[in-house]
């Protein structure tokens, strides 16, 4: 039998494995030895050979067999009697077919695989039956356990040890030995409709390969953004906590199903192995590497070196040094992964009951000891693990109970779909055992003042479980290459784990952990750490009785040392149950804090200083100087009339300078502090009225738009304008004519003052026509800003009515700072002032609302990019780095200065970091935590740090003894800090200085440290020397009126009333800013910011955006050249790699150089602050943003003269060289700076200081701002700086000590000055400082992988990280895929069923770093937003003169002023008007009349390019315009066919075929009708072949329908041409034909698929202007003769049919009329061509003319006689109404390329018929420089390229070699005539008298030359030509009315020419001869000429000849 010694070893085999793994287990310094077991029965992974079989697979030939012999005869053993022996049933008789199965549910045992066998009597089905993974193969064939273990699916009977046993069972009937490989084929799962289908075949090697080409249908690899959170609440009902009913949202179809995952595995599959280094990073072994093993692998037991499993870690990260990588409290908000909302701590009592613990066993329970929280000083935190924790009793509120680790442990054993629909694979989840063993791991490598983040313990899951199972993860990730997938995923198989202490290394490979083994082994790992970790598993019964010995231990003592206790509870024959209690006092209050929101938090620090409680710590605090410290201040507070101690020294203030500056070494006692604040400060006022105390060095300019943010506004503009572009017609930007806006701000006072003042300054007010007004008051400015208060639903409300009433104007609204409320509005309370957002711009009337757009603004979108996003990908636009390579790519004069320098100042070892921790506060504060467990450590640090300033503040002042050592009770950092404040406005003349900011969150505490320090201020007698402000959000700025008035006087403000309302109008006042609030809202600082505070901000709230905004205060501008160049990292952090990127969608191509330049920094992202419109938050896309930080750091607003200030510590006393410091500049307030982005620029005024003093003073601590975070993974010092260094640091600014000499200049004095471009210093906590210069192991800052945002929770544990690689746009894919909202996230609710997104189609993104500048940036966009809407609005219009008018026009008048008709008689009368008034027609030739005299002068010569240069005027669109393709207002929809909710209007093709004897053959056109338009049309029978085009009667007459058809030949303009006349037509019914090239007809279409077409024939595509008219006359006058037989045939009558048609220019865009009635003269309007063409259609004799038309409008009005006669006969151009009836006689001349219009006019005079221009009207025409029949390029035949050919060239002597052209024979004609009628005409140049006699036709001989028309035809009218002599003879295919006796009529000057032209040699002979022309005239060969045309393209010939 094929299983006889399944699981067998080979003796020789096992004695080798086991003897190599005693020796590699006793070399190994992992704690637990290696298994033998898994050397023997798994395989390492093996790198595939060339032909994609692995290393050793030539050596497994024999796998596919179990047994090496032959198949032999088989006899199945006979059935039991009694037994069913039916085929597809088992022998109970339980049915097994898939087909009876797939719908029943399936209870399958943990570990065990559904698989399809194949029955050789039942073909056609396959049986279910259930068999053990271990003994099937994975995709690649291989780790397959010999043997078999299966159940029956049918009756339930398990445990078929023997394959033989189990196919008799389920009555397989074979007649060969049963083998598994043979029998078991098919893996079986349920699709997501839960029917068991048919998966993937088992790949039995040797038996079917199949199953490796399995992932080729997975298209990401094993992260798709299929994969949901899980939903605790759906997959485990009997263990869910409540609080995880917040993710229901989720579809639960798409929830992985976990239900049937065992606790406990017992495969292997929960392992943790070491994966295979990746090659590309250097430091770590291959998995390639030698086997230790001797002797080559035998079948199947490939053993796994030693080495492999070693944890080879990248070398710099081993080499970290544990403070690097140290973590801090743990977030509860911001660790869930499951997508539940966080919980709320709440005491135990108050979870009793609740459905947060599972039911415990009845009668199990714990007593918690009494007095626990006062005997023990801590409460502890217990967290539920695995199984149900019993129910506590007693005092319950001083335990605190958490579920967070049981989330992740539940999330971590969610496997993700991808895993599960794809067939069954051996991946399963990790079990119960491995989890707890890897949490006692990770407890071991925490820190003693660590607290565990749930986030790297999940992170660790997801490490382990990868690697155990990297061969199968392989296979679904093989279809996606690495660039691709590390690229979009940013997923590393990395050995280190991500957010975990760097040093951390997993426990080894090992065979899968049996419950008995989990306690010694947990244990064994615990005992590494002392008594840290405390691990309770032997002899432990039960939860109830680990937590009794717990609380025992905890309450005798026992436990003092141990921060972490876990229970493990392995009963035999029970799941393993868990669950650990964090016992250590730190990390108690640390995670105990966590659990309160924000804003309980908060709630929690009001009631304590409300109850008293802190008054015990406040007290303690003031004891600790030697005296109480009120005393000491009692003792020192002076009488004002008494001179204060300051006031005794006389030194003056360039000698306190001197003195105050000290070197970087030298301490800093309390004696010399006295004498640094010796001196008094006068008053302010005093100050002011002293005109020598002014600093010269102080200025303040406003700055203008930057280049950056001008290019940031053009991105806005044209992602507007891809919306418009878009077919989707979300947005119409033709039909605005105007923009309006309203900008939503925080609720902040001073946020809303500053985006006011900035509004005001920008002048995008008076742009917008807010106001007319030169200076519009910041009183009207409000109106365009509101705060997000309950007053804003009010301005909301009046914006959408507004909207509403306005169709015409574009609203923008502005949601700045978008991430300071996204709560749901459903989930908040109306008085919380939160979900204000969601109810006002997620609204219906917003969201429906077509002219309301909104931009949200934010340095920290994240929580605006999950899965039910409201805006699209494709609208986001991030702030573009400025630098590129270190090349400055907009040329900005600064740099941005982020949370990426802050960094890397962290790591430069030559002077002190920026950014830094205080050592000596945070022992004081740990110290007093211990003291008072009680108390928030926000009460605590908050009540150390200011008493930190109070001594401080006394020490500085001089007024305490030094006997009392002061120094002693506060920090260097702080006391630098106050030191800093009180000397600096010492030193400068106006008394400038600096900011200290103070970040207080708490309301109530920041309240308390104002009137703490202004108390000790005002003891000390230091009121006039600097200002405490309390920057409260709900409150406005208010400091004193004396420093009101010194800001005032530096700003020159003579305004009584003004006061500053924003922090930026306090550049250069020494104050100390407390800003309160629970995060910043937006307030932008000045330039004075020297120190940023945060000291007590909170730790307990670890996400990204939260770190973010914080560290955003302290962004900054520096000029750039303050910094020098620096070195590029090597590698790009994700925050600001992404910065230098403008957006990967919108340059791929830089962002590969640029991508190593700058490094993403954590820093960067960690700003968030009030983008003031100076700085703006950068994107905290921080790690995808990098850019941000990067790219808005240069861009920040710094004006060039503000970079003076050293970045590094620089001797003040260095003065700066003029040309460093001082660039004259022009600064205008630009939109982008923040209102009052008030920018001081220090200017010198010593004018000679050398050069080589700027050189010698390096700015060493310029920061590399390129260089990348991964960098920070070696090993940060920790800088605990030296006192005297610090407190110093300010004021010792050089790094090359003595290279100049101290020439210190007056000028340099002022310390604001000096300091006003180095960016401030930044001081955090500890726990903050840790988290943020660690880095993971991407090398990005620790903090860019925690949640985005409170309000998101993550999609799922199986998460990729991110890479540092990622751009901007990718990193918001990555959290677009993987973050879901929470319940009360704005969009939660954003889900519709059915579509994978819901984007609203008007909504954009812009983010950028904080203070980069974002809100000028917004500004200027809405400023060009509205001068592109005024563009779109106007057109160039055609604005020239009429010509040719006479000065001696006569001024009688024909008709009366208010005729509304000619009068045909009154008509016949006038004088026909031979000259051409048309400017278009300036350089052609004039026409003869007697009387006339033109000016030859007055016309000059133009090019061909002419109509490029004619002069135009801009005019705004009237609402009657026609317009092109671009326009989609909605009216417009039906009209133009393009609406999407239509089908796309069809339309067929008719061919109409007529006969015209001047085409000498039958011409068949097309005619494209759409559907909608075959009623105008007549045809044979419905859908039959097309009979004619349906005409009006004459008497008929319908107000809202045009008569006449209009036609409109076009060429080359399908995109530009004017042929939307729905407006024009004021929605009339009207027939619009376009008449279009053949070659042209599909793209018209197109582009026009509701018009209908009449299509040239063929013949025509390379004719003129001429035959489209030619045809369509024609065509219109047989149409008319059908029409009329039509009607004859109906019994109607038929002279009554409409014989007018329109022939239109496709340029003509407006119409105008006349108002002769106005009191001041002729007054022009626009009205409607409807209204223009009713009142001519309804003129009562129109049919006595044959042609009308209108006149060209002119913005000089109506030209020559002010009394311009209403009717005249003379040229009509453009816009025709043409009589087909009566001037049937006249055609268009088909031939001609120009002037066809004057040839037709004059022929149709001469043929007697009325022409009558109606003067009253006029139309204007746009300017389109595309396309048109003028656009007729002159090139050879030999080439297609346009050559530069002379007139000359365009004729030749027949018979002649010349060089043809590729252009008609006519055109060449007509321009050979235009340009050479000096060599042609001679004496017919200027000389009017004597003009050429033209013959029946009117050619240009160009504007000297005049022309003299006469038509041949009898009765013709002509004028008078005797007595007149003629200098030429035209004659043009002369016809058979020209005749010899009609030429000699004529007289003509000796030495005229003649010039005959014919279409062939024999014809221009015959005509000579005919017309006997040579008894007159002389002739010689050489004057013949044809045109330059090859024979085939039928080229024309003349003969020129003399008069004799």
């Amino acid at each position: 039998m094929g299983n006889s010694y399944a699981g067998q070893l080979r003796t020789t085999r096992f004695e080798e494995v086991l003897h190599n793994s005693i020796e590699a287990s006793l070399r190994s310094n992992t704690v637990v030895p290696r298994p033998v077991f898994s050397q023997l029965y798994l395989e390492t992974e093996q790198p595939l050979a060339h032909d994609g079989r692995t290393e050793n697979d030539d050596e497994d030939d024999e796998v596919g067999s179990e047994s090496n012999s032959p198949p032999i005869p088989y006899q199945m053993k006979p059935p039991p009697e009694g037994c069913c022996t039916i085929d597809g049933f088992c022998q109970t008789g339980r049915d097994l077919r898939l087909s009876s199965l797939a719908s029943d549910p399936s209870d399958v045992t943990p570990g065990f695989t559904l698989v399809g066998v194949k029955s050789p009597s039942l073909p056609e089905t396959l049986l279910v039956c259930a068999v053990d993974s271990r003994f099937l193969p994975d995709e690649r064939g291989h780790n397959a356990l010999l043997g078999f273990l299966g159940n029956c699916m049918g009756c339930g009977e398990k445990g078929f040890r023997y394959f033989t046993e189990f196919s008799n069972h389920i009555n397989l009937k074979l007649n060969t030995q049963p083998k598994k490989q043979k029998h078991l084929k098919y893996h079986l799962y349920r699709n997501n409709q839960g029917v068991l289908v048919k998966g993937a075949p088992i790949c039995w090697r040797g038996h079917d390969g199949r199953m490796r080409q399995m992932g080729s249908s997975l298209s990401e690899g094993h992260v798709t953004s299929d994969e949901q959170t899980a939903n605790m609440a759906l997959t485990h009902p009997t263990n869910t906590p409540g609080s995880y009913t917040a993710g229901s949202n989720v579809d639960p179809i798409s929830l992985p199903q976990i239900t049937d995952v065992p606790h406990s595995l017992t495969n292997g599959n929960a392992a943790v192995t070491q994966p295979p280094s990746n090659p590309s990073r250097p430091g770590r072994p291959s998995a390639k590497g030698s086997h230790a093993n001797a002797g080559p692998p035998k079948k199947r037991h490939k053993g796994w070196s030693p080495e492999s499993s070693a944890n080879s870690l990248p070398e710099s990260t081993a080499k970290t040094s544990p403070s690097s990588s140290a973590l801090s409290t743990l977030s509860v908000s911001s660790v869930i992964t499951n997508g539940a909302r966080s919980e709320t701590a709440a005491p135990l009592s108050s979870l009793q009951g609740s459905s947060l613990t599972p039911p415990s066993p009845p009668g199990v329970s714990v007593t918690i000891p009494d007095q626990l929280l006062n005997t023990c000083r801590l409460q502890p935190v217990i967290f539920k693990g695995h199984g149900p924790l019993p129910q506590l009793t007693g005092n319950a509120n001083e335990v605190l109970l958490s579920s967070l680790l049981q989330s992740c442990y539940l999330s971590s054993q969610t496997l993700p779909r991808v895993y599960q629909h794809y067939g069954p694979s051996p991946i399963q989840p990790l079990s119960t055992e491995m989890q707890i063993l890897l949490t006692v791991y990770y407890l071991v490598q925490l820190g003693p003042d660590q607290v565990p983040l749930i986030e790297d313990l999940e992170q660790i899951f997801m490490r382990s479980w990868r690697e155990s199972h990297l061969s199968e993860i392989r296979q679904y990730q093989q279809p996606q290459t690495p660039a691709s997938q590390g690229r979009h995923y940013g997923i590393e198989t990395t050995t280190t784990l991500p957010g975990l202490p760097q040093h951390f290394s997993l426990p080894p490979q090992s065979q899968p952990l049996t419950p008995s083994q989990l306690p010694w082994l947990a244990q064994l790992a615990a005992s590494s750490c002392g008594e840290g970790v405390v691990v309770l598993g032997e002899k432990i019964g039960s939860l109830a009785q680990g937590l009794q010995q717990m609380f025992s231990r905890l309450m005798e003592g026992r436990l003092e040392n141990t921060n972490y206790v876990v229970i493990i509870v392995t009963t035999p024959g029970q799941e393993t149950q868990s669950c650990m209690v964090v016992t250590g006092k730190h990390q108690c209050r640390a995670l105990a804090e966590s659990m309160y929101s924000p804003k309980e938090g908060l709630k929690e620090i009001n009631q304590q200083l409300s109850t008293g409680v802190a008054q015990e710590l406040i007290h303690y605090c003031n004891s600790q100087q030697d005296g109480d410290l009120d005393s000491l201040l009692d003792s020192a507070t002076v009488d004002s009339s008494e001179p204060s101690p300051l006031s005794s020294s006389q030194e003056s203030a360039e000698e306190r300078s001197l003195k105050t500056t000290h070197s970087p070494k030298e301490p800093n006692s309390p004696k010399d502090s006295h004498k640094q604040c010796s001196k008094d400060l006068p008053s302010p006022k005093e100050r002011a009225s002293s005109p020598k105390d002014t600093c010269s060095e102080y200025s303040v300019e406003w700055r203008e738009v930057r280049p950056i943010q001008l290019a940031v506004a053009r991105k806005l503009l044209s992602h507007v304008c891809a919306i418009a572009d878009s077919s989707t017609q979300n947005l119409d930007l033709g039909s605005f004519d105007r923009v309006s806006f309203l900008i939503l701000v925080p609720s902040s006072e001073v946020t809303f003052q500053q985006t006011v003042l900035q509004l005001w300054k920008s002048g995008v007010l008076q742009e917008l026509g807010g106001s007319d007004q030169k200076c519009v008051s910041q009183r009207e400015a409000e109106r365009y800003v509101v705060k997000m208060d309950q007053s804003a639903q009010a301005r909301i409300d009046s914006l959408i009515q507004e909207a509403q009433s306005n169709s015409y104007t574009l609203y923008i609204l502005v949601h700045d700072h978008a991430h300071c409320d996204i709560n749901s509005a459903s989930h908040s309370s109306s008085d919380s002032g939160l979900g204000l957002v969601d109810q006002l711009l997620n609204s219906r009337q917003v969201r429906d609302a077509l002219n309301i757009l909104i931009l949200h603004v934010t340095s920290f979108p994240f929580a605006l990019q999950t899965q039910y996003t409201r805006i699209s990908p494709y609208n986001e636009i991030h702030w573009p780095s400025a630098f590129s390579n270190d090349v400055d790519l907009y040329h900005e004069k600064t740099r941005y200065f982020g949370v990426s320098e802050l960094l890397e100042s962290t790591r430069s070892g030559s002077s002190l970091p920026l950014m830094r921790h205080d050592s000596s506060f945070e022992s004081m504060a740990s110290a007093l935590e211990e003291r008072f467990p009680k108390l928030h450590s926000a009460v605590i640090r908050t009540t150390v740090l200011i008493q930190h300033y109070c001594v401080a503040l006394m020490a500085a002042s001089g007024r305490i003894s030094s006997s009392h050592n002061l120094h002693k009770h506060t920090s260097v950092e702080t006391l630098e800090i106050v030191q800093s404040l009180l000397t600096a406005s010492q030193q400068c003349p106006a008394h400038h200085g600096h900011m200290v900011l103070l970040r207080i969150p708490s309301l109530a505490l920041a309240a308390w440290a104002h009137r703490r320090l202004s108390r000790v201020r005002r003891q000390l007698g230091l009121e006039e020397s600097f200002e405490i402000i309390l920057g409260n959000p709900n409150q406005a700025l208010n400091i004193g009126p004396s420093f009101t008035d010194q800001i005032k006087t530096w700003l020159k403000i003579q305004d009584a009333d003004w006061v500053p309302q924003t922090y930026l109008e306090l550049e250069a006042l020494p104050c100390i800013l407390i800003l309160s609030g629970a995060e910043p809202l937006g307030e932008s600082l000045p330039r004075s910011l020297k120190y940023c505070d945060l000291r007590v901000i909170s730790c307990s709230y670890l996400q990204r955006t939260t770190l973010e905004q914080e560290l955003g205060l302290a962004a900054y501008l520096v000029r750039a050249e303050s910094r020098p160049p620096h070195n590029p990292g090597p590698g790009s952090d994700l925050l600001e790699s992404d910065a230098e990127k403008l957006s990967s969608t919108d340059n791929e191509e830089e962002e590969i150089q640029e991508n190593r330049d700058s490094p993403l920094s954590c820093s960067q992202q960690l700003q968030s602050c009030p983008d003031s419109g100076a700085l703006d938050p950068v994107p905290a896309q921080s790690t995808t943003s990098p850019n941000v930080f990067q790219k808005g750091i240069m861009d920040a607003i710094q004006p060039p003269s503000q970079s003076q200030t050293q970045l590094q510590p620089q001797t003040p006393l260095f003065p700066y060289p003029q040309a460093t410091i001082h660039q004259p500049q022009v600064q205008s307030y630009s939109p982008a700076q923040p209102i009052f982005q008030l920018q001081p620029q220090p200017q010198i005024q010593s004018q000679n200081q050398s050069l080589s003093q700027t050189n010698s003073q390096p700015y060493t601590q310029t920061l590399p701002q390129h260089q990348s975070l991964s960098q920070m993974q070696i090993p940060l010092p920790q800088t605990q700086s030296h006192p005297l260094s610090q407190s110093r640091r300010q004021h010792s600014k050089s790094t090359s000590s003595g290279s100049s000499p101290r020439a210190s200049s007056p000028h340099q004095s002022c310390s604001w000055a000096r300091g006003v471009s180095r960016p401030p210093s930044v001081l955090l906590p500890r726990a903050l400082y840790d988290i943020i210069t660690a880095s993971d192991s991407s090398g990005l800052p620790r903090c860019t992988s925690f949640l985005p945002h409170m309000s998101v929770a993550w999609a799922s544990s199986f998460r990729p990280l991110l890479s540092k690689m990622m751009t901007c746009t990718e990193q918001s894919l990555y959290y677009r895929q993987w973050t879901v909202p929470r319940s009360y996230h704005m969009d939660s609710s954003n889900c519709t069923e059915g579509r994978s997104d819901n984007f609203h189609p008007r909504r954009l993104l812009l983010s950028g770093p904080p203070q980069v500048g974002k809100t000028g940036a917004y500004l200027h966009f809405l400023g060009i937003l509205s001068r592109m809407l005024i563009r779109l609005m106007e057109v160039d219009i055609y604005d020239e003169e009429d010509i040719n008018y006479s000065a001696q026009a006569e001024g009688v008048l024909y008709h009366p002023p208010n005729a509304s008709w000619p009068n045909p008689d009154i008509m016949r009368t006038m004088p026909f008007d031979y000259t051409i008034h048309d400017p278009k027609y300036d350089d052609i030739s004039s026409v003869y009349s007697p009387g006339s005299t033109p000016s030859f002068e007055g016309n000059p010569v133009r090019q061909e390019d002419v109509y490029l240069r004619r002069r135009t005027s801009r005019i705004k669109l009237s609402k009657y315009a026609a317009y092109n393709t671009y326009h989609h207002c909605e009216q417009c929809h039906q009209y133009l066919g393009f609406n999407p909710r239509y089908q796309m209007y069809e339309s067929t093709l008719h061919a109409f075929t007529f006969t015209h004897l001047l085409l000498g053959e039958e011409i068949q056109l097309y005619f494209i009708i759409p559907k909608s338009k075959e009623h105008y049309f007549y045809f044979s029978q419905p859908g039959g072949q097309l009979e004619s085009m349906r005409l009006p009667l004459t008497s008929d007459w319908n107000p809202d329908c045009i008569k006449s058809p209009i036609f409109t030949p076009t060429t080359g303009r399908h995109e530009h041409g004017l042929f939307n006349l729905y407006h024009a037509m004021d929605g009339a019914s009207h027939l619009h034909i376009l008449v279009v090239k053949e070659y042209e007809m599909a793209v018209y279409k197109k582009y026009w698929p509701n018009h209908i077409m009449l299509v040239l024939p063929t013949v025509f595509n390379a004719a003129g202007i001429g035959a489209a008219h030619f045809l369509i006359k024609e065509l219109s006058h047989h149409n008319l003769e059908l029409e009329r037989s039509r009607r004859l045939e109906g019994g109607g009558p038929t002279v009554d049919v409409w014989p007018f048609i329109i022939l239109a220019d496709d340029s003509c865009v407006m119409w105008n009329a006349v108002d002769l009635d106005a009191r001041n003269g002729s007054v022009e309007h626009a009205v409607s061509l409807k209204q223009i063409l009713q009142h001519m259609e309804a003129c009562p004799d129109l049919a006595h003319y044959g042609l009308c038309g209108i006149r060209k409008w002119s913005s000089r009005g109506l030209t020559g006689n002010k009394q311009r006669e209403l009717f005249s006969r003379g040229h009509l151009h453009d816009f025709l109404l043409l009589n087909v009836d009566q001037s049937q006689n006249v055609q268009y001349d088909q031939n001609r390329f120009t002037c066809h219009d004057v040839d037709f006019t004059l022929r149709l005079h001469s043929a007697g018929l009325l022409v009558c221009r109606f003067n009253s009207f006029s139309v204007m025409k746009k300017q389109i420089a595309i396309g048109g029949y003028k656009t007729f390029i002159i090139k050879t035949k030999t080439t297609d390229v346009p050559t530069s050919v002379g007139p000359s060239q365009y004729i030749c002597a027949p018979d002649s070699k010349h060089l043809f052209l590729a252009t008609p024979a006519q055109l060449l004609l007509e321009k050979y005539l235009q340009h050479t009628r000096q060599k042609l005409f001679p004496l017919s140049t200027k000389n009017y008298t004597h003009p050429v006699l033209s013959v029946d036709c009117y050619l240009n001989l160009g504007p000297e030359v005049t022309v003299c028309f006469v038509s041949s035809r009898p009765h013709s009218v002509n004028i008078s030509t005797t007595g007149l002599l003629f200098s030429g003879l035209l004659l043009c295919f002369a016809d058979s009315f020209v005749t010899p006796g009609f030429l000699k009529k004529f007289t003509f000057l000796k030495g005229a020419t003649l010039c005959v032209i014919s279409a062939d040699r024999s014809s221009l002979r015959q005509t000579v001869g005919r017309l006997e022309l040579e008894e007159e005239w002389r002739f010689r060969l050489s004057d013949e000429f044809q045109t330059a045309n090859a024979k085939e393209d039928r080229p024309l010939f003349f003969l020129t000849g003399k008069h004799i």
